[in-house]
């Protein structure tokens, strides 16, 4: 099974930016559609961004939309989110996930997840 591990978070001031990066065991990137989460102290999982194998599509949530990107390097495993212009609101554990399916959204069930990696954003 697939294993996950991410890092890249960190904390910022508003406005600025972080790379987010989860790295896989194994090839994903014809085999498993993958997304990002993030969970803040209180409240529910969010799905973040979305991307299906090959990566030829790609989902958002509307409060990242524009401002998140999530992309893949698929030599090195690499699962990435580019972050710009973050808030505060953005605060968070950040979790990378994958699921082995073609296509993947926010009603997806995804059985393999790391351990995040926590993005701090002051104002």
């Amino acid at each position: 099974q697939v294993q996950l591990v991410e890092s890249g978070g960190g904390s910022v001031q508003a406005g600025g930016s972080l790379r987010l990066s989860c790295a896989a065991s194994e090839n994903t990137f014809d085999l498993y559609c993958m997304g990002w989460f993030r969970q803040a102290p209180g409240k529910e999982r969010e799905g973040v961004a979305y991307i299906s194998a090959f990566g030829t599509n790609t989902i958002y949530a509307d409060s990242v939309k524009g401002r998140f990107t999530i992309s893949q390097d698929y030599g090195k495993n690499t699962l990435f989110l580019q972050m710009t212009s973050l808030k505060p609101e953005d605060t968070a554990m950040y979790y990378c996930a994958a699921e082995r399916a073609y296509y993947c959204n926010a009603q997806t069930d995804f059985h393999y997840w790391g351990q995040g990696t926590q993005v701090t954003v002051s104002s």
